[in-house]
């Protein structure tokens, strides 16, 4: 082989160039990351049941859904949330490399045969079945700096020019809106007036049925018609409201004095917002925060880019007074961090010229070897295209490490044919021989090295996933390296090599002065290893003292799965007593937000009120911030760095009677949880009361405090949060004729919000509901307003049917 290639130095120069471009190509087209893709991809399934409790939600929901989507193709374990404000979040995790789109098939088809066993008031409110990636990507601020709209229009401004447009881009996998406040036609009842006058919240929704609705009043002169007949018109009638006031206007029965009963007098139609779950806040002003997800396997920083260049293009249409902030980017780790790993690559290949260099002494001859370097490591690119692979510090560092490997093969060829032409052959004999007495070696030394990393790749679990890449890596370059040696290597040598003449001047003073420093090294060297050999005990007592002495400080250091790193931000997350109130959430979170802009280093706080990122569940006694630091060159100081923020942080927060916080940083593999640490799941398999396995978590996390290595232990499993117990009389109600299904009712319109049906505004399709004024849901008190009709048409209320009594239990 090394012949042919000797003497057709074109075509190895040919094929080298190949390797080269296909590389070069490659680069351009590699998706940027992190670490390598190894967090398994996810299905979401999200159902709303308006009004409903944990538990119903639980029992109606979770338990029909889940029993569908079990034994779904690929799919490694299932996880779900049922919360207190009626909504349901199943994740469904799947292997590693499984096709998304066709899991995300798989899991909407086995929903849809769970549908008809769900609520119908569930059903109405929406299902969600969409691809979920847990690698967030970008959080944008969407704000008003002189306060100019409120949080509902800066929520529906986002969700329609925003949130689709993104959606569309290329590479992002999914977006989550927090202080979502979709629009909704909201009417505001009072039932002691509805009372009054003998109507129920059954009624209100009746009349808002019946008089918005969706008409089709079809076409004149439609075929088949009369002969002759010239035109055919559409009929166009106004079904669906549109506005307030229109609403407002709807009639709700004609008195017997003839007068007309408006739902204006028994109501306030307003367009509000549907949910008030959760708010948002950049450095305490009131903002919307989308939050960007990224697909599996796209380019994070391509991905991030177009984002970015998106939103520059939407704002030049931003109204006076909005105003947008990327306020969090983590893919500005991912580039600095590629940037050091490309500066560690540069200084490298330096100091391996330098080497090269003086240990050849020839310009020609090291300009041979550095040729190798390009071409095996540009050319591994090209490998990681087939493979699916992408390019992130762990490849790059096997990159990095490839660069001293890989001239290895070329110097020994190089150093061959040099002693020959030293000993009076021509170039071309000198290659031809020397090939002849180093191409097996250059082969088995290929063979040897990739022996050693190949065997990493076939580690199991999701260490051998993460070290797959760096492992094949390594190898393919070594044998791209092999491959130069035996093509290109020997070609050049004929080609560029001459007899060597002694370099002059200081260049050559240098030389010399460093090889006779390197003779007189390598005789001590011969010295002691002629004297060791004829000593063995001594050679063994200090190998086995070396071996000992390494074992013991191996004992010593700290182990981990992966190092932590600054990423330029981190996590606060707050739990307010059980029952807390979103009022008593917001204001906390003020202070908090104050005194974090007081500590040097941090830059940008971002809150999330409602939202636990820990449980990713809303609930109003939880928040969460983010904590942006300032750019990495602008801290300097020791006290500016992340683990002395965080520390003063935990400090700081521990101090707050109000709450209990845990300070947290992202996790070093993003996917990999949403915090960093890791997640133990404790599993009720006997039918357990939800307060024993509560209690058992409890007993868990003391347990697991006890030991050193672990901190910052959080359960998210809580059932002592208050809520209220309604006891109805069944046979009362039955003996007045009053139909249990309109007690729940009843319940569920002016306590929970009923969702009626729906209207259209700015080309989208929105909720209309009812629900009772503040006023009458303010206490537990308030259920005795509640009147239902019984078969004699009075009305009857609540506080007669039932008894309140205050209980606890979980909200998730």
């Amino acid at each position: 082989m090394a012949r042919f290639f000797i003497h057709r130095p074109v075509f190895a120069i040919v094929i080298s160039l190949i390797i080269l471009l296909a590389g070069g190509i490659s680069i351009g087209v590699l998706p940027i990351a992190q670490y390598p893709q190894i967090s398994p991809p996810t299905v979401e399934v999200e159902i709303n049941y308006p009004g409903a409790n944990a538990e119903t939600v639980e029992q109606s929901i979770a338990t029909n859904v889940e029993a569908e989507v079990n034994g779904a193709e690929n799919m490694i374990y299932m996880s779900s949330k049922s919360t207190s404000d009626g909504r349901y979040v199943l994740q469904c995790t799947f292997k590693v490399g499984t096709n998304l789109d066709l899991a995300n098939v798989d899991i909407n088809n086995r929903v849809n045969k769970a549908q008809p066993k769900l609520p119908k008031e569930a059903v109405s409110a929406g299902i969600s079945v969409k691809k979920k990636s847990p690698d967030m990507l970008l959080v944008i601020s969407l704000y008003s700096p002189d306060k100019t709209y409120d949080e509902t229009f800066l929520s529906n401004y986002a969700s329609i020019n925003l949130v689709d447009a993104i959606a569309r881009t290329s590479g992002v996998g999914s977006t989550m809106i927090v202080g979502q406040r979709d629009y909704a036609m909201r009417f505001w009842v009072r039932p002691d007036k509805l009372a009054k006058l003998g109507i129920t919240g059954s009624d209100i929704a009746d009349v808002i049925q019946e008089q918005n609705l969706v008409a089709a009043a079809g076409q004149v002169g439609q075929p088949p018609a009369e002969a002759g007949t010239q035109f055919q018109y559409s009929v166009n009638v106004k079904g669906r409201l549109t506005d307030a006031e229109e609403f407002e206007n709807m009639i709700v029965r004609t008195l017997p004095d003839g007068s007309i009963l408006r739902m204006e007098d028994v109501s306030r139609a307003e367009l509000s917002g549907k949910s008030y779950t959760s708010f948002g806040r950049k450095d305490g002003i009131p903002s919307t925060l989308v939050i960007v997800y990224q697909l599996p396997g796209a380019n994070a920083i391509q991905t991030a880019d177009a984002v970015r260049k998106l939103l520059e293009e939407t704002a030049r249409n931003f109204p006076p007074g909005l105003a947008y902030r990327v306020s969090l980017d983590t893919t500005e780790f991912v580039k600095v961090a590629i940037h050091e790993v490309f500066l560690a690559l540069r200084d490298a290949i330096i100091l391996v010229l330098i080497v090269v260099f003086v240990f050849l002494g020839n310009l020609r001859a090291t300009f041979i070897p550095m040729l190798a370097v390009p071409v095996s490591l540009v050319g591994t690119f090209a490998a990681f295209a087939a493979l699916g692979f992408s390019i992130n510090t762990l490849t790059m560092l096997a990159i990095v490490l490839a660069v001293g490997i890989v001239v290895d093969d070329a110097i020994v060829v190089v150093e061959a044919v040099e002693h020959h032409i030293q000993h009076g052959l021509s170039p071309l004999a000198a290659t031809e021989k020397a090939m002849e007495e180093v191409s097996g070696p250059v082969v088995a030394i290929a063979l040897v090295l990739c022996a050693v990393f190949v065997p990493v790749s076939f580690m199991g679990g999701i260490v051998g996933q993460l070290y797959r890449q760096f492992a094949i890596t390594l190898s393919i370059s070594v044998l791209l390296s092999a491959l130069v040696a035996l093509t290109l290597t020997p070609a050049l040598c004929r080609t560029l090599l001459r007899p060597r003449k002694q370099m002059r001047g200081p260049i050559g003073w240098f030389l010399n002065g460093f090889n006779y420093v390197f003779d007189k090294t390598t005789s001590g060297y011969l010295f002691g290893v002629r004297f060791l050999a004829r000593r063995t005990l001594i050679a063994l007592a200090a190998l086995t003292g070396l071996w000992y002495g390494a074992g013991a400080f191996m004992g010593m250091l700290p182990t981990g799965f992966v190092p932590d790193e600054d990423q330029g931000y981190f996590f606060v997350a707050f739990n307010l007593p059980d029952g807390a109130s979103m009022e008593r959430t917001d204001a906390l979170m003020r202070r908090a937000e104050e005194d974090l802009k007081s500590i040097h280093g941090v830059g940008e706080v971002l809150t999330m009120g409602g939202l636990n990122l820990l449980t990713n569940a809303y609930t109003s006694n939880n928040a969460t911030i983010i904590v942006m630091l300032k750019p990495w060159e602008e801290r300097h100081t020791a006290e500016e760095q992340i683990k002395p923020i965080m520390a003063k942080v935990k400090g700081m927060f521990a101090a707050y009677p109000e709450a209990v916080s845990i300070v947290f940083a992202p996790p070093p593999i993003p996917g990999l949880g949403n915090a960093g640490g890791f997640q133990y799941e404790l599993q009720d398999r006997a039918g357990a009361q939800p307060a024993d396995l509560a209690a058992t978590a409890q007993r868990f996390i003391q347990a697991a405090a006890q030991r050193p290595e672990v901190t910052n232990l959080y359960t998210g499993f809580r059932t002592t949060i208050p809520q209220i117990k309604l006891d109805i009389d069944r046979d009362k109600a039955r003996t007045l004729g009053i139909p249990i299904n309109q007690v729940f009712q009843g319940l569920q319109i002016y306590l929970g919000g009923l969702q009626v049906n729906d209207f259209n505004l700015f080309g989208r399709t929105y909720k209309v509901m009812i629900q009772a004024e503040q006023e009458f849901r303010r206490s537990p008190e308030n259920i005795r307003d509640i009147y239902v009709r019984s078969s004699d048409g009075s009305m009857v209320p609540l506080s007669t049917l039932s008894q309140v009594t205050m209980m606890t239990g979980p909200d998730i």
